[in-house]
């Protein structure tokens, strides 16, 4: 596994992170499993694992926390959200500072942490990230509570925002074949010295195509007809990736990612061990110049 260097944090990550989230963290999907992916994805140098408060119906953080009992995390970049939580029914929103605090507190027990390597804002609106929110957000990284510190928002305005505020370490923006647009902003977030997170490197698995073997399957197939039908539509113009003679679609699709040099790591979840292991053996590919020129080529046609 390869590792870059996460902007200015002074941590290295593993190239491709593991997003603990989603049908993952759900009760539904056996735990030994869940837990059994972690270990693998440690054992293969992964060393960035993503999660979030809200995630998972709430249940991906302390999830993790389980997995990673017993083990070190002296050299991982744990990471999690604060600013969305799960009610029990739904996920809400609370960009109060005393809740962000509150939320830290929580996820220091849930993930068994002294200190949470980084913390990301979940979807701030700029609004939001006031004197009072930033000097908050300060005093965690004083008092050892974090330290490095985050954002993660599909808006590139807010993103921009974010990169221009000196207490900002990081940010996550959505970054895959279907957003070749990121890669400017991108660019200007590394270049104020901010690491870069590429969350939704598979673009939801729609260039892979959906498969129905299992209720994870389904259950993945209507999230992604609710949320994001547009990009099933648009995941079908890169549906040569899937004849690839020496990689398959998803890694096409992370090696696409990965051969920005301004992204730090791509995080992408799993839920088979095959498919983890997949995404793992990416590490180090790269797309040859033919397959490249093919991907702008349907890049265009979205436009």
């Amino acid at each position: 596994m390869l590792h870059r260097a996460l902007g200015r944090t002074g941590f290295s990550v593993s190239e491709i992170g593991f997003g603990c989230a989603s049908w993952w963290g759900q009760r539904a999907f056996d735990e030994r499993s869940a837990l059994g992916l972690v270990h693998a994805a440690l054992d293969h140098g992964v060393t960035l694992f993503d999660t979030g408060a809200a995630y998972s119906g709430g249940q991906a953080e302390p999830r993790l926390g389980r997995a990673l009992k017993g083990r070190s995390t002296d050299a991982l970049v744990i990471a999690t959200k604060a600013g969305t939580f799960h009610d029990g029914r739904r996920v809400q929103r609370d960009f109060r500072p005393a809740s962000i605090e509150a939320s830290v507190v929580r996820s220091l027990k849930n993930l068994a942490l002294d200190a949470l390597p980084l913390l990301q804002l979940h979807g701030p609106a700029a609004a939001e990230l006031n004197d009072e929110m930033l000097s908050m957000l300060e005093g965690l990284k004083r008092r050892g509570l974090v330290r490095a510190l985050g954002a993660n928002s599909f808006d590139p305005a807010v993103i921009d925002h974010i990169a221009a505020l000196p207490v900002f370490d990081v940010v996550m923006v959505d970054y895959n074949v279907l957003r070749p647009e990121r890669a400017p902003l991108i660019a200007r977030a590394a270049g104020q010295g901010k690491g870069v997170l590429a969350g939704m490197p598979l673009a939801m698995g729609h260039i892979a195509g959906l498969r129905l073997r299992a209720p994870r399957d389904v259950w993945y197939a209507l999230r992604a007809l609710k949320n994001h039908r547009a990009d099933l539509a648009r995941g079908r113009r890169f549906a040569f990736l899937r004849a690839l003679p020496d990689m398959s679609a998803s890694q096409a699709a992370l090696a696409y990612v990965l051969a920005d040099a301004n992204v730090a790591a791509a995080v992408v979840g799993a839920t088979r061990m095959a498919h983890l292991l997949e995404n793992l053996a990416t590490s180090g590919m790269t797309l040859d110049a033919a397959t490249l020129d093919r991907i702008r080529t349907a890049q265009e046609s979205l436009r």
